[in-house]
């Protein structure tokens, strides 16, 4: 009699696709900051605020999102997330003033897709898989991740054909198809539907359910205490900067300032959103295998020498070498997600490992937004993003650095459960 896979693997499916679905207004920034300036004669430093809204408001989200999941549960959170995201990605086409461009892509899908990050990828996978946690972590990493970027010639298209406007009611469009299939397919735990998590002999206790504001700033003060959660934080914040902030949202416009054509550099991203699933989920099968602390330092290390010789690279028309570092930064691109995951987990325990990752998370969007609006504000002043790439190379060798000196605790951190390395 041929048995039905685990209903684990479903509920993972539909988080990639929520994921997925949720990526399409994180692109939407690199495309649309030149065709915002040429329409409202707004300045580089003046979009890219709006970004570091976003990308701030993203990632102060998260612990609380987390929180909010053991409160009232995955799919509610989930569902109410793509709601905000379809609203601020619509609301953007009846705009007149920068205010209201900080108040869309800001605060609403700040929020909105503050609550479908990474700590949605690990709650999920913390759930429902106790074998293959790392290596589920990094698909469904790699689906936000990749989603974001390959989203972006589509939208480049569809600014450059209609109007950035369409694009703008496209991306709702897709957000809203997704809840549907949140609804009626995902569910919270195993045990709502009388399971085990997949490869599990017995089944973790639920987090206690209190107010959701407190579980995350208690969990918060208390980490705190830690240096591992200092020097995994970081990181993170340097992951961030090197990642969304500089490379997200400014090598469309680098890219531009050099005579390439928009849905060109478009493509180049999509390129390194494509190689990114294969080194996301690489990473998490390593992550499964190596020690993560080896794993973050390499990944840092080798993004920092690639952003070095950014600046060298970028012409009108690609060539070999630009291709070289949209394969090589590509395979970078995320991997960190799934050892810094497994990191949090070891040191804070499963339970309170999760919400942890979102502050973790929030350091990571917090150096997303300062480098969004400091590279803007560089532009602006210097003509050129070359100082933004050069800095953000020596910061990468800085956090692989600070992930190789990630130890664990020498007490229990109090309130916390410290696992150790099996």
């Amino acid at each position: 009699m041929r048995t039905l896979p685990h209903r684990a693997w479903l509920v993972a499916a539909v988080a990639f696709v929520a994921l997925v679905g949720a990526a399409g207004f994180r692109a939407t920034p690199g495309v649309l900051l030149v065709p915002l300036q040429d329409e409202f004669g707004w300045s580089r430093a003046t979009t890219s605020f709006a970004v570091s809204v976003n990308l701030v408001l993203y990632g102060l989200t998260a612990p609380f999102a987390a929180a909010l999941m053991d409160r009232f549960g995955i799919r509610r959170v989930t569902a109410a997330a793509l709601a905000l995201v379809a609203a601020g990605s619509a609301l953007t086409v009846g705009m007149t003033a920068s205010w209201q461009l900080v108040l869309c892509w800001g605060l609403l899908i700040g929020l909105g897709s503050g609550s479908m990050a990474m700590v949605f990828a690990a709650t999920v996978a913390g759930r429902w898989f106790e074998r293959h946690r790392g290596l589920v972590v990094g698909v469904l990493t790699a689906g936000g991740a990749t989603g974001q970027l390959v989203f972006l010639p589509v939208l480049a298209w569809l600014t450059e054909a209609h109007g950035w406007r369409f694009a703008s009611i496209a991306v709702a469009l897709a957000a809203l198809a997704v809840i549907p299939l949140v609804v009626l397919v995902m569910r919270d735990r195993p045990a709502d539907v009388g399971l085990l998590p997949y490869g599990a002999t017995s089944a973790e206790p639920e987090p206690p359910r209190g107010n959701a504001a407190r579980a995350a700033l208690g969990a918060l003060a208390t980490a705190s205490r830690t240096r591992a959660f200092w020097l995994l934080g970081g990181g993170f914040l340097i992951c961030g900067a090197t990642t969304n902030g500089l490379v997200g949202t400014h090598f469309i416009p680098a890219a531009h300032d050099h005579g390439m054509p928009e849905t060109t550099a478009a493509g180049l991203l999509a390129l390194v959103g494509l190689f990114d699933i294969a080194g996301t989920v690489a990473s998490g099968w390593l992550t499964d295998r190596v020690d993560p602390r080896k794993l973050l330092a390499w990944y840092y290390a080798l993004r920092g020498l690639s952003l070095l010789v950014l600046p060298t690279l970028f012409t009108a028309t690609p060539h070999p070498g630009m291709l070289v570092f949209v394969i090589f930064y590509g395979l970078d691109w995320v991997a960190t997600v799934p050892p810094t995951i497994a990191l949090t987990r070891e040191v804070f325990g499963p339970s309170a490992g999760t919400v942890v990752f979102g502050w973790v998370f929030a350091a990571h969007q917090l150096g997303a937004a300062v480098a969004a609006s400091l590279a803007g504000l560089l532009r602006t002043s210097l003509g050129a993003y070359t100082v933004a790439w050069w800095g953000a190379a020596v910061l990468c060798l800085v956090a692989a650095v600070l992930s190789r000196t990630i130890g664990r605790p020498a007490l229990e951190p109090p309130g916390l459960a410290v696992r150790p390395r099996t």
